[in-house]
């Protein structure tokens, strides 16, 4: 993450946990938007009297027509369920060697983008800001995002231990945490746009867990929650970038 970026010291620049000082417009680990994802309504059955109407098969008895299928009529979520577990399995095993992003090449990150799309096609809560699942502490695993990961600083001057983010919806605010070896952190107040979408202000930077340093005002952004469930939330940011995040800790409040 790398926590302010202030010219005369040596801390990572401070982000929620992507976001520069320096800039108008920055991530809360945050970014871009979500590609479309069109859906075909399914064909209506009607009482046309036919002995060819694909995929059904009709049989005369009695004088009545009965119609067989073997379509199912209930909702696809049992699938859905299956589907995502699958794409979370591969989406873990992906990025597991990668740490953080740092070590992924432009292939990786096309692949670990494609099965984070494909997630995000199947996602069951449409409505996240509203959704108790997003209360909690948040481990970071993956992310493209360059303020975060410090890949043009010497290893040793990178965040090197976890890096967590706290959202609480109630409240609206959200909260970034490294660790080993800066354990800088971040405060925001979130304002939802929609029930997806939250603009970014942050207002405390603390160097070291210590040192409180009031936001200059400069750092905005947004965060758009493109999946979610009980272990896993996909976001992104405006500035384009892709954070993968697994819960830890589902009670953890941040500090108002």
């Amino acid at each position: 993450m790398a926590i302010a970026s202030f010219s005369s010291s040596p801390y990572p620049s401070a982000t929620l946990i992507n976001s520069s000082l320096h800039s108008s417009s920055t991530d809360l680990f945050t970014s871009c938007t979500l590609s479309s994802i069109n859906i075909k309504p399914k064909s209506v059955l009607t009482t046309t009297q036919t002995h060819h109407y694909h995929p059904y098969k009709a049989s005369e008895f009695g004088g009545s027509w009965k119609w067989r299928t073997g379509v199912s009529f209930f909702p696809s979520i049992l699938t859905k369920s299956k589907d995502s577990e699958a794409l979370k399995e591969e989406l873990f095993s992906t990025i597991a060697p990668l740490d953080r992003g740092a070590e992924a090449t432009p292939q990786d990150q096309e692949l670990v983008d494609q099965i984070a799309r494909k997630l995000e096609a199947v996602n069951k809560i449409k409505e996240p800001l509203k959704s108790d699942l997003l209360n909690g502490k948040w481990e970071l695993l993956y992310t493209t995002s360059q303020s975060v990961l410090q890949t043009q600083r010497p290893k040793f001057l990178r965040p090197n231990g976890k890096i967590y983010q706290a959202i609480n919806v109630d409240t609206l605010r959200a909260q970034n945490m490294e660790t080993w070896p800066f354990y800088n952190q971040v405060t925001a107040n979130l304002v939802p746009l929609n029930a997806r979408r939250v603009a970014v202000k942050f207002d405390f930077f603390r160097i070291a867990g210590l040192i409180p340093i009031k936001s200059p005002g400069s750092g905005r952004g947004q965060l758009e929650i493109t999946y979610l469930d009980e272990e896993l939330r996909i976001s992104r940011g405006n500035r384009g970038n892709l954070f993968i995040l697994k819960m830890v800790d589902p009670s953890y409040r941040v500090p108002l």
